[in-house]
């Protein structure tokens, strides 16, 4: 049976389960708590239509079927009733995102529409930004943020240029967390999650400290006693060959945890809302987390191998789901190691805070904002880097700083013509760490911490981004808006790359921060840019709009941190470190429609945005090394369908889903080959570095499905004494695609179908509930990013290339939880 078919039989047979009706496939969320205005008072009150949705997608509180964006919203209670409390759950109920997490480099890949970056370049920010607090947040070390007690979500998808502090040129997913009301509130939530043995708890205060000031404190922990994924591995034999002595040494490396992750968690959030009601308001909000986990990479899944077996340890099956091989650093080796634990254990340790203010004032016909912040992060890690038990290890430290100020005016005059103007200021550095051990070697004369270290990284990156952008809003006629705006920005980046210490036996290889060439790498970019936006909407009656946008956005360039400086991979290795910014524009049109007395709303979306220089990291399997690309081209085009159907006969009662086509081909790239490609299989060019390449021009990029749907059914009503049930289930459906971005077809994800669904009773007033609360309820495993296994494959661009192993990022299993909440 083909992919395609395989997956119209997916789809068809979840439509005849009844999760989906008849003229209801879109997607679509309760409004927000805080900023619901319903069209409707009295059918709120009643229950019945599709509510309105208020989003702040243009820095303006707006229906979102009346504005000309590519918007979905999620509620504060849709988060709590179907558990999307973290990017990845997030991403696995929403058409066209995907969160591939990762062991290193940036700790993960966030692809919109088929576009994204790659996992495993720490100096990439990401195509798709995550926006917390109107505050960027470039880095894929976020998804180790646990976001909850949350006021509303919004998933703009495509490039955005004007109104999320950076460009993005994908998408932004932008967060806002709860703030004080003006009357006390208590929230107590425990639950117990049966797969992984997962205790959780929490907890938020809120209540107004006088008439003008009120205080919101939210606190979240959570213990692990197993895990999603179970570790198959056996007790490993590492001998090393001291190149000192020319002896050799034995030692063992004992299976890392049985049962993974083992997560320990605790974040806390404190926020102050001062607002005397008049024309002043300012709020400070201050977080922290707090996130360990057993094992590093505890997703990675060997999903297909030439032999069946894996190619490092033949004893370990090749077969996919939620099982892994991986072994803890020997404790002797450990104990001699910078960052790694003196037991050997792999770990994964993220902590981060941060502080945000913002001020709003309002003048007559002006509103003024500003929102500054500070964050802070640091990641530790030992992993088992070939994943398979090979008798690989790598231990790093990464911190990251980021200061920004951003200002901003919206005018609104009782005129045909209003303003936004604005701008942005970013202070940013990264400071990476990495220390490799393989090939069984050692050197008891190496400085310490280094015996048995093949070779160390150190790096650093020092951003600064000056940015100012302004819009104009233009009422042409009653029903006829014009929008048209820009962005400028100026970037600077200067970063230096060394390799401080390699083994003697490597130097060959590696090249040493002693070397009398290239020994350290340096790097001074400055990136100028201008992105606009132009937009016209049309409202012909009450309940439609058409729309129709240019948009264009950008994305900084920068330096792999942590890449290698390897004499087998390049003869410009400055160069190769460093890549260019990333671009995308294009059109996007629509409809959104509220129609039947509020019953249904009906979007539709058709888009085509290019984008060029888009960054890739390529991992080259045989010699460990990591290179970014540039992409010459993509294109990524399609088609969104969107709906919400909420009958008046049924009060209650919500039928939702989304039908989804999407196209993303690569137009331009001369790409390197994946590891083990032979050259009737197209790695049949080369170029002047002598490297081997292939041209990807018109394959697929990486996590593009070209069809997606989801649909769902939801519903809630009392039933007497005080009580109220309510309950849904909720489908998605993906076709195949391939999860490496260099084209190799043994990354192939099958067509697979995920479902959800929940139950809970209650108080009819809230003030208790009871929920059962279960997702990837078949247990599917699936994988979203995938490629080639460290020094796995050979002979790559030649007629007797040898295929490598395929590592894939895996989904997460079949995960239930029961949980309580209580209200005060």
């Amino acid at each position: 049976m083909r992919h395609s078919d395989r997956f119209r039989l997916s789809f068809l047979t979840t439509t005849a389960s009844g999760t989906i009706a008849a003229a209801a496939l879109g997607f679509a969320a309760p409004a927000f708590a805080e900023d619901q205005r319903p069209a409707d008072a009295a059918a709120e009150a009643s229950n019945v239509g599709v509510e309105d949705i208020i989003v702040t997608a243009r820095r303006r509180s707006e229906s979102v079927q009346d504005i000309p964006v590519a918007v979905q919203a999620i509620s504060a209670q849709t988060v709590q009733a179907r558990d999307l409390t973290s990017l990845e759950k997030i991403a696995a109920a929403t058409p066209q995102f995907t969160v591939a997490r990762a062991s290193n480099g940036a700790g993960a890949q966030l692809t919109m529409r088929g576009i994204g970056s790659s996992a495993t370049s720490i100096g990439i920010e990401q195509s798709v930004a995550i926006v917390v607090d109107n505050v960027y947040y470039g880095q894929g070390r976020v998804i180790n943020e646990g976001f909850f007690d949350l006021a509303r979500v919004e998933i703009l998808k495509g490039p955005q240029a004007l109104f999320f502090g950076k460009n993005a040129t994908a998408g932004v997913i932008s967060l806002t967390t709860a703030d004080p009301g003006k009357e006390r509130e208590i929230i107590a939530r425990a639950g117990y999650e049966l797969n992984a043995r997962q205790l959780y708890g929490e907890l938020v205060y809120s209540t107004p400290l006088s008439d003008s000031l009120g205080l919101r404190l939210a606190v979240r922990g959570s213990k692990m006693f197993g895990g999603y994924y179970r570790n198959a591995a056996g007790v490993q034999s590492y001998p090393t060959f001291d190149v000192a002595t020319l002896t050799s040494n034995p030692h063992t490396a004992a299976p890392s945890a049985k049962d993974q992750p083992a997560e320990r968690e605790l974040i806390g959030r404190m926020t102050l809302k001062y607002d005397p009601g008049n024309r002043l308001t300012m709020t400070l909000k201050a977080s922290g987390s707090y996130n360990e986990t057993d094992g590093n990479g505890w997703n990675y899944s060997a999903v297909r191998c030439p032999t069946g077996a894996t190619a490092l340890n033949p004893a370990y099956k090749c077969e996919g789901g939620f099982r892994l091989y991986q072994n803890n650093m020997p404790t002797d080796i450990a104990q001699a190691t910078p960052y790694a634990r003196d037991n050997g254990e792999l770990y994964n340790l993220y902590k981060s805070w941060a502080v945000t203010g913002t001020v709003n004032y309002d003048l007559d016909n002006v509103t003024l904002n500003s929102v500054t912040n500070y964050n802070w992060n640091n990641n530790k890690f030992t992993c088992d880097c070939d994943f398979l038990g090979g008798g690989v290890w790598a231990t790093e430290n990464a911190t990251y700083h980021a200061f920004s100020q951003e200002i901003r005016a919206l005018t609104k005059f009782d005129s045909p013509v209003n303003l936004m103007v604005g701008g942005l200021y970013q202070k940013t550095k990264r400071q990476f760490f990495q220390a490799v051990l393989f090939a069984n070697i050692e050197n008891s004369a190496a400085p310490t911490g280094m015996r048995y270290v093949a070779y160390a990284k150190d790096s650093q990156t020092d951003g600064e981004t000056w940015s100012a952008y302004g819009q104009a809003i233009w009422k042409v006629l009653p029903d006829v808006e014009a929008t048209a705006g820009v962005r400028y920005t100026h970037e600077t980046k200067t970063s230096y790359f060394t390799q401080p210490y390699v083994n003697p036996a490597l130097t060959g290889i590696f090249r040493p921060q002693s070397a009398a060439t290239n020994g350290t790498l340096y790097g001074d970019q400055k990136f100028d840019d201008w992105s606009p936006d132009v937009t016209i909407s049309w409202k012909p009656t009450t309940g439609v709009m058409l729309y129709g946008a240019y948009k264009t956005a950008y994305k900084s360039g920068g330096f792999s941190n942590s890449a290698i400086n390897s004499s087998l991979v390049t003869n410009n290795p400055s160069g190769d470190l460093a890549f260019n910014p990333e671009r995308g524009r294009g059109f996007e049109a629509g409809i959104k429609t509220t129609l039947f007395d509020r019953q249904l709303r009906a979007n539709l979306t058709l888009y085509n945005f290019k984008y060029t220089d888009l960054q890739i990291d390529y991992f080259n399997a045989q010699v460990f090394s990591y290179v970014t690309y540039n992409a010459g081209a993509a294109r990524s085009k399609g088609v969104e369908l969107e709906l919400e159907y909420a009958p008046s006969q049924a009060p209650g009662l919500s039928l939702h889903g989304t039908l989804n086509y999407n196209k993303a081909r690569y137009e331009n790239f001369i790409a390197p080959c994946w590891s083990g490609q032979s050259i009737a299989a197209g790695c049949s060019l080369t170029t002047t570095d002598g490297q081997p390449r292939q041209d990807l021009s018109g394959k697929p990029t990486a996590a593009a499905p070209e069809w997606t749907a989801t649909a769902g059914i939801s519903y809630e009503t009392e039933v007497g004494s005080g009580l109220k049930i309510g309950g849904n289930v909720d489908t998605r459906t993906t076709s195949s695609y391939l999860g490496s971005s260099f084209g190799d077809p043994y990354t192939r994800q099958k067509a697979y179908a995920v479902l959800d669904a929940g139950f809970h009773i209650g108080a009819a007033d809230d003030r208790w509930q009871l929920a059962v609360l279960g997702k990837n309820l078949t247990n599917k495993f699936y994988f979203i990013g995938g490629g080639t296994a460290p020094l796995t494959g050979a002979g790559t661009g030649t007629d007797h290339a040898k295929l490598g192993d395929i590592i894939g990022y895996g989904s997460m299993p079949r995960t239930v939880r029961v949980q309580a909440t209580f209200r005060y």
